[in-house]
């Protein structure tokens, strides 16, 4: 599975595997319209529908970089994300338990890693997964600051989120999941990594114009992200509607 070369693409989740000032799809949450910058720092793959990238099905619909790490600090962490994001409803929404082991693939600035660290408690674990090796040196840092003994940052590769075999109570990707190159590979490589009634939570923008998020042309519908995960055998087992500009689905590998 590929991630576009030049720059970003696992995503969730900085540059899986490529350099520094690459970046992945992991660390392509893509919060604000502003986050695709200019004078070709971000460049769409071709702002095609889902499926028809260069005749590559299921590839990324966007790469930028992430390696400006302050740029992405005030966009990521933006106060004024958290009336949108809803992120505490979101970590409400997928059922994590005291003493779970999660994944935030393609964490970022590490939004969301505060709050999960919170719902698993200090029985638990999440790990703070990204492409960008210069956001894995802050996610690290955060972690640090508010004493996350519970955290472990992993710079992933675009094909491969570097996480423990069948390890995984859930994988979270927000914001992501439309940076990653052939997605139904990578579906796969994210199904060894769960364990017994692990699932995957998805939330990315809708279609069309909004207030927030990344131009329409790199975003993949509801209806797309769920086509890909039934195409690979998986099971959309819960969704939540209460987002104002984005989708949570909530999947279930094939059965072994």
């Amino acid at each position: 599975m590929k991630i576009e070369s030049s720059v970003l693409v696992i995503v969730a989740l900085g540059a899986l595997a490529a350099g520094p000032g690459t970046a992945s799809p992991v660390q392509a949450q893509d919060p604000n319209s502003t986050a695709h910058g200019s004078g070709g720092e971000d460049r769409a793959a071709g702002d095609r529908s889902a499926g028809e990238h260069d005749g590559h099905h299921h590839d990324a619909t966007a790469t930028h970089s992430f390696a400006d790490v302050e740029r992405w600090v005030e966009i990521f962490d933006d106060p004024q994300r958290d009336a949108w994001q809803r992120p505490d409803e979101v970590v409400a929404f997928v059922g994590l338990t005291a003493g779970d082991t999660v994944a935030d693939l393609g964490a970022g600035t590490g939004y969301f890693i505060v709050r999960l660290a919170r719902a698993v408690g200090p029985g638990g674990h999440v790990f703070a997964v990204d492409t960008e090796p210069a956001l894995v040196e802050h996610l690290r840092r955060r972690a640090a600051e508010h004493d996350l003994s519970q955290v472990s940052v992993i710079l992933a590769e675009p094909d491969d989120p570097k996480l423990p075999a069948g390890a995984l109570d859930l994988i979270l990707i927000v914001d992501t999941w439309h940076h990653i190159d052939d997605r139904i590979t990578y579906l796969e490589t994210l199904r060894t990594t769960l364990a017994p009634n692990g699932r995957v939570a998805v939330v990315d923008f809708h279609e069309g114009e909004l207030p927030v998020g990344p131009p329409p042309g790199h975003k993949l519908s509801r209806d797309a992200v769920a086509g890909e995960f039934e195409e690979a055998g998986w099971i959309l087992s819960s969704e939540s509607r209460e987002l104002p500009y984005q989708y949570l689905l909530v999947f279930r590998p094939p059965p072994s």
